[in-house]
């Protein structure tokens, strides 16, 4: 959940299929606008305009983000999941604007938050709660977070789903894959099919709160030994499907500690590594959300916190063992065995041309050369990862190779590109190979 106070007032979530299309229909209409003005005034300087272009321009940009913000549910956390490159992929004015998907959510008024907690636990549901705070401490996609008191003395973060979420997502799914159909970004021969089915799924699956509460719980046990994390408990006699009860755990955000002292810096991203390389290796159970509002910092223990475990995926035995041969390979500098690990991932087909499959190839080799001498990685040092954006975009370049990778494969190259992006904002330097090498049998010396 985005840990940013939401705004003083709040504004109601559209809770109607009817209402939901009609701010599509809005936003569509707007944007077309935008468009017709911006193509007038392009002709009359005497150039030629492009649709994306035209599409792709920040009045634009901000009326997408704003009717999605607004619309909250899956339209909002599709939009959240394309602004997540962190300025790598889109231009900077638009990544600006982009991000407020990340950091403006708006919260419910207070009539309909009563609504929902009325449906949920009964119309005498206060005489439970010492206090409960009817302003959020969070607001994100899908849901709140409030701040209560049990009469039993329970302090509690009681996340609260916004109505009509669930009945929302598959048309919000479609609306959104509309718009970028309409951009022009995505090649028509693209099948982006089978990935929108799989994104309806995984936010269906994120909007069951009794889901998230027993992966919460997962998580719970699998690090209960460790102290450097702190999981919330479940509440579960508050827990239904529209709303989950965990503890109240306290922590600052974690993009605050680009300032702390290099050493804090680093040992938090250390647990970050480990606990990555625990769920791929280990657990085969990952949270595949990587938003940074996912991780606090716990100040007075040094403990980061993990929170919102909707995005939990169960990983089958067979794609772990694939990265763990990746992994080999690349320490070995073994160029075949990597191409092999590769196309059992998924990263490109067999038969995809020979120029493209070279290209990823140094790609991967440049990633792993740097993990392949002893000694802390920098995660702040860019010149290697310009060299890589670089030769990616070029390939992306060519749309005729656009590939969608399966869907296990997205999901985790997701949580990579989240906790790399999280380590370069932080300037951390950690030795990853010395925590990489435990899990790769074979690592050359």
């Amino acid at each position: 959940m985005p840990d940013q106070l939401p705004s003083p007032k709040g504004l109601a979530v559209p809770s109607r299929r009817f209402s939901r299309l009609a701010r599509f229909g809005g936003m569509a209409s707007g944007v077309a606008g935008n468009m017709l003005v911006s193509g007038a005034r392009q002709l009359a300087r005497g150039q030629r305009p492009t649709l994306e272009g035209l599409l792709l321009t920040p009045a634009n940009a901000m009326r997408i983000t704003a009717q999605l913000a607004d619309l909250r549910g899956a339209a909002m956390k599709m939009g959240q999941l394309l602004s997540m490159d962190g300025g790598d992929i889109l231009p900077p004015e638009l990544t600006a604007i982009m991000s407020r998907l990340r950091a403006d959510a708006r919260h419910m008024p207070a009539a309909q938050l009563l609504t929902v907690l009325n449906r949920e636990w009964g119309k005498d549901w206060r005489s439970r709660f010492h206090r409960f705070d009817v302003r959020p401490i969070a607001a994100a996609s899908i849901g709140q977070v409030h701040r209560a008191q049990t009469r039993d003395g329970r302090d509690l973060a009681i996340k609260v789903q916004y109505p009509g979420v669930r009945e929302s997502i598959d048309s919000d799914v479609d609306n959104v894959a509309a718009l970028m159909r309409l951009s022009g970004l995505v090649p028509k021969s693209l099948d982006t099919a089978p990935m929108l089915a799989e994104a309806k799924r995984q936010l269906h699956e994120e909007a069951d709160y009794q889901r998230e509460a027993a992966c919460l719980a997962r998580f719970g046990a699998l690090l209960a030994d460790v102290p450097d994390y702190s999981v919330p408990a479940l509440h579960p006699d508050l827990t239904t499907r529209n709303v989950l009860a965990m503890s109240y755990v306290a922590g600052a955000p974690v993009e605050a500690l680009a300032s702390a002292p290099q050493a804090e810096r680093d040992r938090v991203m250390t647990l970050l590594v480990q606990l990555l390389l625990r769920e791929l290796f280990e657990f085969r159970l990952m949270q595949t959300d990587a938003n940074f509002a996912n991780y606090r910092h716990d100040p007075a223990t040094g403990r980061l916190v993990l929170l919102d475990f909707g995005a939990t995926r169960e990983l089958p035995a067979a794609i772990t063992e694939h990265y763990r041969a990746l992994l080999r390979a690349g320490f070995a500098g073994d160029r075949p065995a990597a191409r092999a690990a590769m196309i059992d991932i998924g990263f490109f087909a067999a038969d995809a041309p020979s120029q493209h499959q070279d290209s990823i190839a140094e790609i991967f080799d440049m990633a792993m050369a740097s993990l392949r001498a002893p000694g802390l990685f920098d995660f702040a040092e860019r010149g290697m990862i310009g060299d890589i954006r670089d030769r990616g975009m070029a390939i992306a370049a060519d749309r005729e190779f656009w590939h969608v990778p399966p869907i296990d494969t997205l999901f985790l190259q997701r949580k990579f590109g989240g906790i790399f992006l999280l380590g370069t904002r932080l300037g951390a330097r950690v030795d990853v190979r010395a925590l990489l090498e435990p899990y790769v049998e074979g690592v050359a010396g």
